[in-house]
This record gives C-alpha cells, sequence and structure tokens, in this order.
C-alpha cells in the first residue's frame, strides 16, 4: 500500500533540510510529519528510500536523534552542534570502490537502521562545504521551515513565496494603507 500523500508546505528542499521540514507552523501549531511510523513512510518515499530503510521505530527514533542535531545546527553556535551531528556520522561511513562504471561511494552503516539519519547528517555536511550562507531559516513570521537558497542573487528570504512572502508582502502593505 502505497504511503499517504505529504501533508507538508515545504518539500523537495536537500535531504538534511527535508528532515528539519517534517515539523512546520500550521494555524499556531506545531506539526510533525515523524509523529509516527506512517509519517516515516510518507518521508521515507519522498525521498527515494522507501526500498532500502524501513519505516518502524528504530529508523524512527534515529531519525529524531539526527533532526534534533541538524536543528541545533542551523539554529545555533557550530561548536555546540559539532559533537550532536557527528554523534549521527558516528554510525556510518562511505566506502570507496572500483566498479565496472568506474570509481564508486557508497554509504556502510554498522546498523542500517541508521541508514536515513546519516545519510541527512552527511547531506548537511554537504551543504555546508557547497554554500554555508545558503542554509536559511524562512523570514516570515511564525515560519519554522529551512532552505537552501538557489536564487542566483542568493537573496531568497521565504520558504515559499506564495505562502510566506505573500503574508509579509500584504502585512507591509495593510501597514502602509493604514498609515495613509
Amino acid at each position: 500500500m502505497p504511503p499517504a500523500p505529504d501533508p507538508r508546505p515545504l518539500t523537495g528542499e536537500p535531504l538534511a533540510l527535508d528532515l528539519l521540514n517534517t515539523r512546520w507552523n500550521r494555524d499556531g501549531v506545531t506539526q510533525d510529519l515523524l509523529a509516527d511510523t506512517d509519517g516515516l513512510a510518507v518521508w521515507l518515499a519522498g525521498n527515494g528510500l522507501a526500498g532500502t530503510h524501513p519505516a518502524d521505530a528504530q529508523v524512527l527514533r534515529h531519525l529524531h536523534e539526527a533532526r534534533e542535531a541538524l536543528t541545533a545546527a542551523v539554529n545555533g553556535p557550530p561548536r555546540a552542534a559539532a559533537p550532536l551531528v557527528d554523534a549521527v556520522l558516528a554510525h556510518g561511513r562511505i566506502r570507496a570502490r572500483l566498479t565496472a562504471d568506474g570509481p564508486a561511494e557508497e554509504a556502510e552503516f554498522a546498523d542500517p537502521a541508521w541508514g536515513p539519519a546519516w545519510l541527512a547528517a552527511r547531506d548537511y555536511l554537504h551543504l555546508l562545504d557547497r554554500a554555508p550562507d545558503r542554509i536559511r531559516g524562512c523570514a516570515g513570521g511564525g515560519c519554522i521551515l529551512h532552505f537552501f537558497d538557489t536564487s542566483r542573487n542568493g537573496t531568497r528570504r521565504w520558504c515559499s513565496m506564495a505562502a510566506c512572502g505573500n503574508r509579509a508582502k500584504a502585512s507591509r502593505h495593510y501597514a502602509r494603507s493604514k498609515e495613509s
């Protein structure tokens, strides 16, 4: 049976940020896609991990740990978050191989249940290496979503122009019209 549709307002971000975005606010109430294994199945399917990792309690527990580590990393000082992210990364490694198609790297895990959590933490390292200043939290009031700014000039402020961006513009318009 296929998983339910993804209810989140922002999907398609890099894996690390997509894991952070499993929590979002709706009408002032925080929602959590990873509240149970059904939501985990939705997240795994949305990230192409459903065929290789089960939606079970152990994977869910490890993803919660990774999400907390990544939340600390994007919202706080790197020195404080590094041990938390490193603790997740300690559960896997990259194995270099030579295949018929040439050099390849593959992730290996001592415990496969750590796979999705480790992949998300590893992806965060990749984002930091690529462009750490492009990892952003939404500037929309009350929004807790994160995104990787791929705009050409690097000035994206909102998770979605249609949602948070529109609310901000409407709020500014209302404030200007009230002053008149």
